[in-house]
């Protein structure tokens, strides 16, 4: 591949995803790192991207970063998630990193609707996708952006998902799904109530690991994908549960 054509792709790949790393894009053009960073600067001149440290993000039309690369293991689960969402279909995606990364790999799902409490997923979806987006509104929760209390539930009462993905602070058997905030979790707990399926997305560090607020049993998830490195031993009990465990 000319040097020219693998520029276009990586500014393709940068416009779908948002973010992209050094070592991923030299794995998969077949390339040296050294070479990428060159293609990277070079998209930079042509402000086509914003150089970071070990990749590249996204410019807005104000000239802004939307956000920072998706570390490896994020990604993967993102994408992994990603593809258990159909065309056609309305998702609830809340707010995380985890989650976000999902997001990037949404961008290319045909007549997609998207409700989120989570505002940069929505401004990411809004520039880089053409999935609708449904804001459910409320008060912001900082530093995360999170929209939270009556309004944000009462709205999500009023709509209806095929799926609610989800991204956590703690996964554990005896002590159930766990988030860091107890107004942010009373949110998501709105969208668990008359979700068909709900899938949580967690680095395999969240396994085992019990977070302040409680959300759900365990065994409200249906589907949980983490890390390949997550414990085997809470991996087996999960799907003694009847919990599909996909690892990336």
């Amino acid at each position: 591949m000319l040097s020219a054509e693998r520029r276009q792709a990586i500014a393709q790949l940068i416009r779908e995803r948002g973010a992209v790393q050094v070592a991923a894009l030299s794995t998969r053009f077949g390339v040296s790192a050294s070479t990428i960073r060159r293609d990277l600067e070079a998209l930079e001149r042509q402000g086509l991207a914003h150089r970071t440290y070990g990749g590249a993000v996204a410019v807005t039309d104000q000239g802004t970063v939307p956000m920072q690369p998706a570390d490896d293991e994020k990604d993967r689960i993102g994408r992994a998630a990603a593809a258990l969402v159909s065309a056609g279909e309305t998702v609830f995606l809340g707010p995380g990193k985890t989650t976000l990364a999902v997001a990037r790999h949404l961008t290319g799902h045909p007549n997609l609707t998207v409700i989120t409490n989570a505002l940069d997923i929505a401004s990411f979806l809004t520039k880089h996708s053409t999935a609708a987006v449904i804001v459910t509104g409320g008060q912001v929760q900082r530093p995360e952006s999170t929209l939270i209390g009556h309004i944000s539930e009462q709205t999500l009462r009023e709509l209806r998902a095929d799926k609610v993905i989800i991204g956590l602070g703690g996964i554990s058997i005896p002590d159930g799904l766990t988030g860091e905030s107890l107004p942010a979790v009373t949110t998501i707990r709105v969208a668990l109530e008359t979700a068909p399926q709900v899938i949580v997305v967690a680095d395999h560090s969240k396994l085992g690991r019990v977070s302040t607020a409680l959300l759900a049993p365990v065994d409200r998830a249906d589907v949980i994908v983490t890390g390949r490195d997550a414990d085997p031993s809470i991996v087996w009990d999960l799907t003694e549960l009847g919990i599909k465990v996909i690892q990336v």
